[in-house]
């Protein structure tokens, strides 16, 4: 094989427009010190308490309502980076009030020289090198979930959600106000949250967890109170306490959004001869979206022939693999509150998929190569309605359950490329030591209304169910945890026999060592995996684990599995330097090492990689990082043949560069590089991609 070197080059220009917003006051106004009667929070306190409101303060980004000069100070702030536990050169208080249907906070952010704040626009929920003040709240005190609600000096507001302690979910999106504020001793923002988008149990008297951080763009600095632990585990098991909010109830909350669509079709009957009749027609549809909360801890969520047109679409991807494409899901009701549904079997660079994949729900129909014109083929199946049920009881026990139904596709009258479907997901977890610990099961089921065609093809039920477990100690420090699940499928022989040749399983390997059977009417299989991790504490992090795929274990009609019949173990061992030290303010450095096998002990894989990422002093970050894969023996593909015999994999080396300026400057770029090899030495590929962004204002 001759040697092919490529060299891509891309150089993307960007004009992004972002300033000040001119709204905001350079005068005096709100810019006073509370009254000196307020009380103070206690030195290095973690916990504080809230004001009830006797009339409900204007949301103006001022101080100078009857509630804040009444309401408790919290102003002890430190340093979370670059430092952890320093002292904040500039000061920040916080004032927390509440009345029956909001929680009010009052942040100023003191600053000697207000026309240094970095006040940058941009659309809602996009991170800009700003200051920032963020608000979260776990209201139900479960040291597992939470809100966070940030808002830099333009008013760009940012929310999400938090749940398994540190995963945040930036699809959702709050109903909240705020009003910021810049005046001659720094600026403000004024929050009005309502209990209506919280989740809380039902009692007389209220704790919430709550934390405040704040970050100055000028000097790259992020304070907190109480002191977030960038050494520690956690986020919502971080946060502080807020104390006080009594009788605030139990709010019952309804909303309906209806929606009608008007659409022109494009429709083709047969003509005289051979010719084709074009023709057009109207078609008005309508559905509408429902939210109700049954208690101030449980909501159910409907959706009626719901229409998803505004949400963005897929990007075009040429696969040319075995393996499915993962697309995340951008639907905002099966978005909202998505984190309790989660089961995850696989990750990797951030991206996790499981037992509940949501995208099979309206998917595209399975059966459009069947019809001879494909144009005539829905581009996704109607969700005819979906509702689910989701919150969590006061004893920590967390409560999913999701039910849809999707019509019947078919091109003319006869031909189905989707049957009538319904889908059910149920999912259950429990806390114990205060989220240091829990268990969970979930079970997912599939049943299709089949007709004589569609039933050689799809499987007419498919059941899963798992159980999953993590417990801390030593500190929270570390975790073990781990998961097993099994699946049974059902169906006619041919569906089945599909299923056994898909290149999920791949059972007609001639050296698979499987027992492929085309009489067989069902099909069972089973996986497992645990894992020791260590999550906090000094500098050293690592994770190691073992996971087991049967060959006949099958998931996608509901969830997402790329392949079965794998073993897998992995480990990795990070560095984390997060205080400044010679030339960098945070250093990282990660070892990672893989290997796998199929259940007939063929060695698949074999590999790893050090790669190591810096921020500078001058907010600059450089990364850089190699690795070999198919090393220290014979690796082999036993998917690459399409269901033939295993392929011989070469050895192959990876590595790449690259640098990002920084962003704070009007002009900023990044640069990467990355060179890889393989086939003995006969094949290379190169790769440089430039980019810069230049800010008009």
């Amino acid at each position: 094989m001759t040697a092919r070197r490529l060299l891509t080059l891309a150089l993307p220009l960007s004009l992004v427009t972002a300033g000040r917003a001119t709204a905001q006051s350079l005068s005096s106004g709100g810019g006073r010190p509370a009254a000196a009667t307020t009380r103070p929070a206690t030195a290095g306190a973690t916990s504080a308490t809230a004001t009830r409101a006797a009339t409900a303060p204007a949301i103006d980004g001022r101080d100078d309502d009857a509630v804040w000069r009444e309401a408790q100070v919290i102003d002890e702030f430190q340093v979370f980076q670059p430092t952890e536990g320093g002292t904040p050169r500039l000061r920040t208080t916080v004032r927390v009030s509440f009345d029956d249907k909001n929680v009010y906070v009052f942040t100023r952010m003191y600053d000697p020289h207000p026309d240094s704040v970095v006040s940058l626009l941009s659309r809602r929920d996009v991170r800009t090198p700003s200051d920032q003040i963020k608000v979260i709240i776990d209201s139900y005190h479960d040291r597992r979930t939470g809100y966070e609600f940030a808002v830099n000096p333009a008013g760009v507001q940012r929310d999400y959600s938090i749940y398994n302690d540190n995963q945040e979910d930036d699809s959702w999106d709050g109903v909240w106000e705020v009003a910021t504020r810049i005046d001659s001793v720094g600026w403000t923002a004024e929050y009005r949250i309502p209990l209506s988008q919280l989740r809380f149990a039902k009692s007389d008297s209220h704790t919430f967890g709550f934390a405040v951080w704040r970050d100055v763009a000028r000097y790259n600095e992020r304070y907190s109170w109480p002191l977030y632990k960038q050494s520690g585990t956690g986020l919502a098991s971080q946060l502080g306490e807020i104390a006080g909010i009594d009788g605030i109830g139990s709010a019952r909350r309804f909303e309906v959004t209806p929606y009608t669509v008007s659409k022109s079709l494009t429709t083709q009957e047969p003509g005289p001869g051979s010719t084709t009749l074009y023709g057009t027609k109207g078609e008005v549809t309508g559905g509408a979206d429902v939210k109700y909360g049954v208690t101030s801890n449980l909501t159910i969520d409907a959706t009626l022939n719901p229409d998803f047109g505004q949400v963005e679409a897929d990007p075009a991807v040429v696969n040319l693999s075995a393996f499915e494409t993962f697309f995340p899901e951008k639907r905002p009701f099966f978005l909202e509150g998505n984190g309790i549904f989660s089961f995850d079997m696989n990750c990797n660079d951030g991206q996790c998929n499981g037992l509940f994949y949501s995208r099979r729900i309206g998917r595209q129909p399975q059966l459009g190569g069947l019809s001879s014109d494909p144009g005539l083929v829905p581009s996704a199946s109607t969700i005819l309605g979906a509702a689910k049920l989701t919150g969590r009881l006061q004893s920590g026990l967390s409560v999913g359950l999701l039910d849809a139904v999707t019509q019947r596709e078919t091109v003319g009258d006869t031909l189905t490329v989707e049957p009538r479907t319904n889908y059910l997901v149920g999912r259950l977890q429990q806390d114990f030591r205060k989220g240091q610990s829990g268990v969970g099961v979930m079970v997912t089921g599939v049943n299709r209304s089949l007709d004589a065609v569609s039933a050689d093809y799809l499987r007419s039920s498919a059941y899963a169910g798992g159980l999953d477990f993590r417990h801390r100690f030593y500190k929270g420090q570390y975790e073990i945890s781990g998961w097993a699940v099994g699946s049974t499928l059902r169906g006619d022989s041919s569906a089945i026999a599909l299923t056994q040749q898909s290149p999920v399983h791949y059972y007609q390997r001639p050296d698979g060592g499987l027992r492929y059977d085309s009489s067989r009417t069902s099909l069972q299989g089973d996986a497992e995996q645990l894992s020791i991790n260590k999550l906090g504490g000094g500098v050293t992090r690592f994770n190691f684990g073992y996971q087991r795929t049967s060959p006949g274990f099958e998931i996608n009609d509901l969830g997402f599995l790329p392949r079965a019949d794998q073993l897998q173990a992995y480990g990795w061992v990070g560095l984390q330097y997060n205080n400044p030290k010679y030339f960098y303010r945070r250093a990282f450095v990660n070892f990672n090492g893989w290997q796998s096998r199929n259940t007939g002990k063929l060695l698949l894989s074999r590999g790893g990689n050090v790669n190591a990422h810096a921020e500078f002093n001058s907010a600059w970050w450089g990364h850089f990082g190699f690795g070999s894969d198919n090393v220290g023996g014979a690796t082999y593909s036993d998917r690459a043949t399409r269901g033939g015999p295993a392929l011989r994999r070469s050895p192959g080396y990876f590595s790449w560069a690259g640098v990002e300026s920084d962003p704070r400057k009007a002009v900023s770029f990044n640069w990467f590089t990355q060179i890889s090899g393989g086939d003995g030495g006969r094949s290379s590929f190169l790769s440089v991609d430039p980019s810069m962004t230049v800010r008009a204002s």
